[in-house]
């Protein structure tokens, strides 16, 4: 049997942790609820040391993969097929592995008369709280179907964000990375042909030529220690940004990059509209809708302060006032926000602020590659003029040694 850790109050509202055994979350929670126990989250705890996971080793479902199992869970919704039948068809029609693990304990729960929400819920490495959210309200409403359209919709544009933001990057990343192995190839194959020649004359080299003889020895004679140091900084860095304060810190050095950092904010901006307006829309309370919106962002630095805007809220403080003291929103954004709260719509604005960032997003980077370029160029100039300078200044004194003689 599974275990599962838990966060709750209990009767005189203290905060309690602890970790129990049941066959699913819903078990634990009416466990928690007869015990006392009101509770606030609930996880399923690690395997035991030693123990194997197998599903590990089955591949991942892709944003593409949830895209289709709404769209066709839709289709087959509307045309009025049991969920129960349903589910089967789509278990045989999925070809991503991974997700047909996750689809036949979805329908084995189902059939035996779980909610579809709570069923979904059970995989939160696949279903995402936003998602969860939508699909129980849709069932609460009766218009299940309608809900996983909405889901399809969104999801769809969160993938061509996610595609655009990939693109604006490719570019600067290959790149840097070809300077970095022409750098590595000159240290280690051409510089030291020249350091033999210079090291047979008996004249005082220049600086810049000092200065590149130094750095090819480094690679030259140290070339293991420095794979070796670059491997455990790589490593020491993606264990850190696993923790919540290494993740927190990263979100916030991208959005402060130069270049793009801009275009990583209005983007994460753009989903945090797009995801709000879904879940309002599709009848997610407020401070529930800023709680998954909060995971939807992509960004748990941005995520934090929309959390802080839930709090706020909870408080009785407006959404637009909440959303101009994180510091983190643009004044569009806020403006919204305030004519939504005066006249009922929010949903609608923020769809709007939605297709605005992602309309500029999109122009942004299609023309990043020109905004980058002239600044990779100057880079690569000055790495070419202190190599010409390095090389040839030495053959020079070289040249006019002779003349003299």
């Amino acid at each position: 049997m599974p275990s599962y850790r838990y966060r709750g109050r209990n009767r005189m509202g203290e905060l309690i942790e602890g970790r129990v055994e049941a066959a699913n979350t819903g078990a634990v929670a009416a466990q928690l609820i007869d015990g006392g126990v009101t509770p606030l989250e609930i996880t399923e705890a690690a395997a035991r040391a030693g123990a194997v996971d197998w599903r590990i080793f089955k591949e991942q479902p892709t944003l593409t993969d949830l895209i289709l199992f709404a769209r066709q869970l839709y289709a087959l919704l509307k045309a009025g097929v049991p969920i129960i039948q349903a589910m089967t068809g789509l278990v045989r029609s999925t070809r991503n592995a991974g997700l047909v693990e996750v689809l036949k304990d979805v329908q084995t729960q189902i059939e035996s008369g779980r909610e579809l929400s709570a069923c979904l819920a059970r995989h939160p490495r696949v279903f995402s709280t936003l998602f969860v959210a939508v699909v129980r309200v849709g069932e609460k409403t009766g218009r299940l179907d309608d809900a996983l359209w909405q889901l399809a919709q969104y999801l769809d544009l969160e993938k061509d964000t996610r595609e655009r933001v990939k693109a604006a990057l490719r570019y600067p990343a290959m790149v840097l990375i070809a300077i970095a192995v022409a750098m590595g190839i000159l240290n280690v194959v051409v510089i030291p042909q020249f350091a033999a020649l210079f090291a047979r004359v008996n004249v005082e080299l220049p600086l810049p030529t000092r200065i590149l003889i130094g750095t090819s020895n480094l690679f030259v004679h140290y070339w293991p220690a420095m794979i070796l140091g670059v491997l455990l900084i790589a490593v020491v860095a993606r264990s850190w940004v696993a923790t919540e304060p290494g993740r927190l810190a990263w979100d916030r050095f991208k959005l402060r990059l130069p270049l793009v950092g801009d275009i990583l904010k209005r983007a994460a901006l753009g989903r945090f509209a797009r995801a709000l307006s879904m879940a309002l829309k599709s009848g997610v309370p407020l401070t529930q809708a800023l709680n998954v919106v909060a995971r939807a962002v992509d960004n748990t630095y941005i995520g934090s302060h929309i959390l802080g805007m839930r709090t706020g809220v909870e408080r009785g403080d407006t959404l637009s006032h909440t959303a101009a003291g994180t510091g983190i929103f643009s004044a569009l954004v806020i403006q919204m926000l305030t004519v939504g709260e005066e006249t009922g719509a929010i949903d609608q604005l923020m769809e709007e602020v939605a297709g605005f960032y992602e309309r500029e997003v999109d122009y942004d980077i299609k023309n990043l590659s020109q905004t980058i370029e002239p600044v990779l160029i100057v880079c690569i100039g000055g790495m070419v003029l202190i190599l010409a300078l390095g090389i040839f200044l030495p053959m020079w004194d070289l040249a006019s040694v002779k003349l003299r003689h």
